[in-house]
């Protein structure tokens, strides 16, 4: 199935957040200028590999590093084979988990572990809402970047506006939990595209969601929402990956894991540094 890094709507959304886009024969090329050095090339999960073309690009605009996350094993050994190299880091998740969207909603529920059965039925009672407009938005970025630590990184009010605008109506979904007093005690946002993939982009609590176990209210809605919308897969948009460790993975992948799925296992980045320009 088609990434989402390959749709229509991402590369729209990604012109919006300042980057070049050329979209050739159904692949989106993203290119990035930095000051003083040249541009950066991403290319993540294509269909096709066409190393002709990215080439081409790199010539156009001057490009220093290609960066290519392959899809499958043949683009990876076809990248080995033209100078590119393994990363210790990723720019995608290397790790993921996707359910069968199109079971039957009882199956998918019963492959949830008896923790996580609990914690969507002790979930009924919370108040979750749609916010669909750019002052609600607002309000629900404001939740989660009141919610975690300074350093943590949280998008941009204009960049979860310019998704919404590129992801519009069915195509992406801000839920929000909410207590007895209205206040926001966690949100989730989800996607999805054409292709029959949906998508959960990003989610928070503070103390008090967590406390209430209303993250696992908000995934089980959103996963319903995707099978509602037509999606064939969910994909949790990665899990903690022992090839490419980051410890701080390791929680939030113990609750994506209690929904069940299947795991799925991606090569990595490749990089190809290009000198001179």
């Amino acid at each position: 199935m088609i990434d989402i890094r390959q749709s229509v709507q991402y590369a729209d959304f990604l012109r919006r957040e300042g980057w070049t886009v050329e979209r050739i024969k159904n692949t989106n090329y993203f290119i990035k200028k930095l000051p003083l050095v040249g541009s950066v090339l991403k290319l993540q999960r294509p269909q096709n590999l066409d190393l002709n073309t990215v080439d081409k690009l790199c010539r156009k605009y001057g490009v220093f590093q290609t960066i290519i996350e392959p899809k499958d094993i043949v683009h990876g050994s076809l990248l080995t084979d033209h100078g590119f190299r393994l990363s210790k880091n990723t720019y995608l998740p290397s790790k993921t988990l996707q359910i069968d969207l199109t079971q039957p909603t009882e199956k998918i529920y019963a492959k949830f572990t008896k923790d996580c059965k609990y914690s969507v039925r002790r979930g009924e009672k919370i108040k979750i809402m749609e916010y669909s407009t750019p002052d609600k938005i607002k309000l629900w970025r404001a939740a989660w970047k009141s919610s975690v630590k300074f350093d943590r990184y949280v998008p941009s009010l204009v960049s979860l506006l310019n998704l919404r605008k590129y992801f519009p109506d069915g195509d992406s979904i801000f839920l929000a939990s909410h207590n007895i007093f209205s206040k926001v005690i966690g949100g989730a946002l989800f996607t999805r595209t054409s292709h029959g993939i949906g998508y959960y982009w990003y989610g928070f609590t503070n103390s008090e969601g967590r406390t209430s176990l209303s993250q696992y209210s908000l995934l089980y809605h959103g996963i319903l929402w995707a099978k509602k919308n037509s999606c064939k897969v969910f994909d949790f948009e990665g899990i903690y990956d022992s090839r490419f460790p980051n410890k701080s993975w390791l929680g939030f992948s113990h609750f994506k894991k209690s929904f069940g799925g299947v795991e799925v296992l991606y090569l990595g980045c490749y990089t190809k540094l290009r000198f001179p320009l």
